[in-house]
């Protein structure tokens, strides 16, 4: 006899290939995912490699010093914190107990505030005169060694007959210079039309005009002047010339001693004290004389 087959066991047969093929299916799929994480895995670990190959060693050590510098600043900030207030608070109490201290010496025991002097306590005896009513003695004055101008005086004084001393108003600079033998200056004394005088001013560096006449080397009789009234002085004076070189050329300049009448320049008052250049044909006045002095070069060969 065959032996045939019933429905139900058609249905549990397909059921059977159906979840033979599911089970396939899943396990393909779990390989598939399986081969991907590794694969990246792999690629993963392949650009670590790369990665730390790529690295030098100095960037390392620069990587470590920046964690190990944070670290230690980290550690740190708190500390220093807590050391300044530290300070602080230290100070603080410091100029407290200093203040204390100052108070407790500048008192005596029966509470009084004691006054401390900058300068030297003064001596019994001046002291003494104070609680009396008296003024101290004065101080010595010291010796002082300065110049008084008393031997530059003595220096440009002349003595008399009599004993008496004159003293100069003026003396000479270091630039006075005998006039050039060349140069040949003369003054012409005028009064009115008439020449009265000649004076050969070449053969000195100074000449003082006044009515002093135990010094002066030019006299003047009119009282409107005065004793030492002026001086023509001869110079050496250095210029330079376009070129740029030094030209030296002793010439002649009136200066005015501050006169009680002044000095008159070619009919315009000198100021004091200052010297003036004297040119060919200028004509002097001294004072209110109506003598006219005017200077002239002598014409070279």
């Amino acid at each position: 006899m065959g032996y045939d087959k019933s429905p139900l066991d058609d249905r549990r047969g397909s059921r059977s290939d159906g979840e033979d093929a599911y089970e396939r299916d899943r396990r393909s799929r779990t390989t598939h995912r399986d081969d991907r994480k590794r694969d990246r895995s792999r690629d993963r670990s392949g650009n670590r490699k790369r990665y730390r190959r790529s690295r030098s060693p100095d960037d390392t050590r620069r990587r470590r010093s920046t964690s190990r510098d944070r670290s230690r600043h980290r550690g740190s900030e708190p500390r220093r914190r807590r050391s300044r207030d530290h300070d602080r608070h230290s100070d603080r109490g410091s100029y407290r107990h200093r203040a204390r201290d100052d108070d407790r010496d500048n008192r005596d025991g029966s509470g009084k505030q004691i006054v401390k002097r900058s300068g030297p306590l003064p001596s019994q005896a001046d002291s003494f005169a104070i609680t009396q009513g008296e003024e101290p003695p004065k101080p010595k004055e010291k010796p002082n060694y300065g110049n008084t101008g008393a031997l530059a005086a003595a220096s440009n004084s002349v003595v008399q007959s009599d004993g008496s001393k004159i003293v100069l108003k003026y003396h000479e600079p270091p630039e006075a210079r005998k006039a050039s033998p060349k140069d040949q200056w003369k003054l012409f004394v005028f009064k009115g039309e008439d020449i009265i005088d000649t004076v050969p001013l070449s053969s000195r560096s100074c000449w003082l005009v006044g009515r002093e006449l135990a010094v002066v080397d030019l006299p003047a009789e009119h009282p409107s002047i005065s004793k030492q009234h002026a001086v023509i002085q001869f110079r050496y004076i250095e210029k330079r010339n376009e070129y740029g070189d030094k030209i030296g050329k002793v010439k002649p300049y009136l200066i005015d001693l501050e006169s009680a009448n002044g000095t008159m320049l070619n009919g315009k008052k000198v100021p004091e004290s200052r010297y003036l250049e004297l040119r060919d044909k200028d004509m002097i006045q001294f004072g209110q004389s109506t003598r006219e002095y005017v200077l002239m070069l002598a014409p070279k060969d």
